[in-house]
């Protein structure tokens, strides 16, 4: 088994179960919708587990087998193009149902009496994010859950 079938093995067993199928399992679930995945049939796994490496990976491509069907059937401007993921609108609620409980967190008065992080530029990215000027919502989510952790356990 080479590098990459070894990284291919390591996502079959790890990224796939304990995430993607995790997400798929949850969001199916809690609007009451029943989800499957049909790639993922242990038969069909085990035969594309056999074929050559080179019918799964071609010139930096993958999913070759698949593409090469799809475009019997599908116009190829409908699936060669990048990968569109999507994102929870962490911006949204922080500016709307999270805003209490993160202003709660991010109050400039118990930054400095933690003393942990300088609240200064923790505030300016708030303004900022709030105004609507900049989304700063990743950067913030990473204070607001050090702060919730802390909060939780200090």
């Amino acid at each position: 088994m080479n590098a990459t079938e070894r990284m291919m093995y390591m996502d079959l067993v790890t990224y796939l179960p304990e995430d993607i199928l995790t997400k798929v399992d949850r969001a199916s679930m809690a609007v009451s919708l029943e989800a499957r995945v049909p790639l993922l049939d242990y038969r069909l796994v085990e035969f594309a587990w056999r074929l050559p490496l080179d019918f799964k990976i071609h010139r930096g491509q993958g999913k070759r087998i698949l593409r090469l069907i799809l475009a019997r059937y599908v116009p190829p401007r409908l699936f060669e193009r990048p990968k569109m993921g999507f994102n929870i609108p962490l911006g949204q609620w922080l500016r709307g149902p999270l805003r209490p409980w993160a202003e709660e967190l991010l109050n400039p008065t118990k930054l400095q009496e933690q003393g942990i992080f300088n609240p200064a530029p923790i505030q300016q990215k708030w303004m900022e994010h709030l105004s609507g000027k900049r989304n700063r919502a990743t950067q913030l989510w990473e204070i607001l859950m050090f702060q919730a952790w802390q909060q939780k356990w200090t």
